[in-house]
């Protein structure tokens, strides 16, 4: 059985501590030093050492909004580079979303994602079942047949889409409530957004780009609280992005409403005036907002309204970005760099510790997921998902050393904070010294 001894980690970022990974589970934790070959304490002898003085040690991070293509958009991203790119930045678990070619609406195209996951093994993939046939917003997809399958699916999405029929979004709310499942809604009003390039405000006025307001994305987020406080069942907000939508998941949950939400890396960052440079790589669904935007988003993920951070990684070949704006696609790479926007928007500006960012990128997530062995205590006897952060590290990006497929960043040539340098999946090294197991 494998051993492996990372010594002198801050586990969360507290006190320093020796963790003895053996086999697939935390076999010890102790004081440094008090874990050695032939020692008094656990043994062990024939451990690989990891010098991790400096280091935090954070469960393994849990994503549950990850872009993986595969099925039918092999030319952006597979399974396989998404995962890499998972293991990359410190993830044990991604969660695949539904809008693939064909869309993720049955037992067998879930099924196909998940056994590729396993096949592959550089983390955990747990598909998310379409909640629409197609995608399309007309008729309920097959939940149950996704949720009895051996993918096992608990998270449902039309994303890249809005269930903007009440109907549909109550009658499957009241489906998933049966065995404890969550729909995840994208929210944006389809009839305010027509046309939409970039955030409806003063820059778009500037530049002539066709708005996409905030209240297209409230509206809906205020719609399906309310549903599903009627129904008594659970709703997942995607990618939050306005301080409105803020205000309105604070709201909710003191009312008790069984909501949650995310907020991706890039709207905790950046900012519509970007845009001005009109390069497709900051076009983006939902768009860049402001500034005052961005320290709402902050704020609430540091209060807790605002519950986990998901990359929305959305990877596109060079062509789609590499064009006018009006054509490129919108989307984001985010896997490799989230650890790192994350480090330096709440972390060193001091919004949240890391045992914080633990609970927003691993135990919250997997929670709300029921990613079942993710999220789990940096703990004896635990499953050895972890992630091992050199916070001190700092460079700049460059995409061309990326393991995703895609190259479309928008931190290139951006001085970020942070390095994953080791991934462990079940005690298994995916990512060593920083380079992929």
């Amino acid at each position: 059985m494998s051993k492996t001894l990372i010594r002198g980690a801050k586990v969360l970022g507290g006190e320093e501590l020796d963790v003895l990974i053996e086999g697939e589970k935390i076999a010890a934790i102790a004081r440094q030093g008090e874990i050695a070959p032939g020692g008094a304490g656990p043994d062990a002898e024939g451990a690989t050492v990891i010098e991790a003085e400096g280091k935090v040690l954070l469960p393994g991070l849990v994503d549950l909004h990850t872009h993986l293509r595969e099925p039918g958009r092999e030319d952006s991203e597979t399974v396989l580079t998404g995962t890499r790119a998972a293991a990359s930045g410190g993830y044990t678990s991604v969660f695949a979303m539904a809008n693939t070619f064909p869309v993720a609406d049955t037992a067998g195209v879930v099924e196909q994602v998940w056994r590729l996951g396993r096949e592959h093994g550089y983390c955990d993939v747990q598909p998310i079942g379409a909640v629409t046939v197609g995608l399309e917003g007309r008729k309920l997809a097959e939940l149950g047949a996704m949720h009895e399958s051996a993918a096992g699916v608990t998270v449902f999405s039309d994303d890249g889409k809005c269930v903007d029929d009440a109907v549909i979004m109550r009658r499957a709310l009241e489906y998933v409530k049966a065995f404890g499942g969550v729909v995840a809604q994208h929210a944006q009003e389809p009839r305010l957004t027509e046309g939409a390039q970039m955030n409806e405000g003063v820059v778009s006025a500037e530049l002539g780009l066709g708005g996409w307001p905030a209240v297209a994305e409230e509206s809906i987020i205020a719609r399906d609280v309310l549903l599903a406080e009627h129904v008594g069942s659970r709703v997942h907000i995607c990618h939050l992005s306005t301080a409105g939508s803020v205000e309105i998941v604070r709201w909710a949950k003191s009312r008790g409403i069984d909501v949650t939400a995310e907020v991706t890396p890039h709207h905790l960052l950046l900012t519509d005036e970007l845009v001005r440079t009109y390069n497709p790589i900051y076009k983006v669904n939902p768009p860049l907002r402001t500034e005052r935007d961005v320290l709402a988003l902050r704020e609430a993920l540091a209060d807790g309204t605002i519950d986990i951070v998901a990359t929305d990684h959305a990877p596109h070949p060079h062509e789609d970005k590499d064009c006018e704006w009006a054509a490129a696609a919108m989307g984001m790479v985010g896997l490799e760099t989230a650890l790192s926007v994350v480090q330096q928007t709440m972390v060193e500006t001091g919004l949240l510790t890391w045992e914080g960012v633990a609970d927003r990128m691993s135990f919250a997530p997997a929670r709300i997921g029921q990613a079942v062995g993710h999220g789990r205590p940096v703990s004896e006897g635990e499953p050895a998902n972890l992630t091992l952060v050199d916070p001190s590290y700092r460079g700049t990006v460059d995409p061309a050393g990326f393991a995703s497929r895609s190259r479309n960043t928008p931190y290139e040539g951006r001085e970020l904070p942070g390095r994953v340098t080791h991934t462990f999946l079940r005690g298994r090294a995916t990512l060593m010294d920083g380079k992929l197991a």
